[in-house]
């Protein structure tokens, strides 16, 4: 082999060898070098099946980041604009618009058995930032109603108490006052899923 020829293969070999080190592969033979020039190298077909592996390792998390967040399971329209998203399943409420969660998502709790809050995609026709229910008595801060009495609206309790609303979607009052802020009337309410028990 003349000096040229070498001097080529070993810069090749040297390429290959970084190429696999930048993978995280330990090579363990070695091509046309002397001892004293010896670079680790597995060959081409190594280099080329570590990037394909590279290259399905990058969609593989490409697919697994898209398919993270509330609306993963798409259950929520993304072509509505601002949306307000209320996944009953899993007593949960976000917003987005488009495919981006603006707020959320925050828990919340939903009708009990006898009172499921109402699924369907619905608009708000409502909004009192006071609001008093004179059929259950109880203050209704933030409300924005979406289907007959039924609203998103704050409540001063836990979430976890028991057994639900009468149909409407509770939320802490900070929650409701923010979302609030981000909600207008007319926008979009999608209700979707079941309450478990319900």
């Amino acid at each position: 082999m003349g000096t040229r020829e070498g001097e080529g293969q070993l810069k090749l070999t040297k390429r290959a060898g970084a190429l696999l080190a930048g993978a995280g592969i330990v090579a363990t033979a070695c091509v046309g070098a002397t001892d004293a020039q010896a670079v680790p190298v597995q060959g081409v077909a190594a280099v080329q099946q570590t990037a394909v592996v590279q290259q399905v390792a990058v969609k593989q998390t490409a697919v697994a980041k898209k398919a993270t967040g509330p609306n993963a399971a798409g259950l929520c329209p993304t072509n509505k604009g601002r949306i307000a998203c209320v996944d009953l399943t899993h007593q949960r409420m976000w917003i987005q618009v488009g495919k981006k969660v603006v707020f959320g998502p925050v828990q919340v709790r939903t009708g009990r058995r006898g009172y499921a809050t109402r699924t369907g995609l619905w608009h708000i026709y409502s909004r009192q930032v006071n609001h008093w229910s004179t059929l259950y008595h109880v203050a209704m801060p933030y409300s924005e109603f979406f289907s007959g009495g039924e609203a998103l609206h704050g409540l001063n309790e836990p979430m976890s108490t028991p057994p639900g609303s009468h149909g409407c979607v509770n939320m802490n009052t900070w929650d409701a006052k923010k979302a609030w802020s981000i909600l207008k009337l007319h926008d979009p309410v999608k209700i979707f899923g079941r309450k478990p028990g319900t």
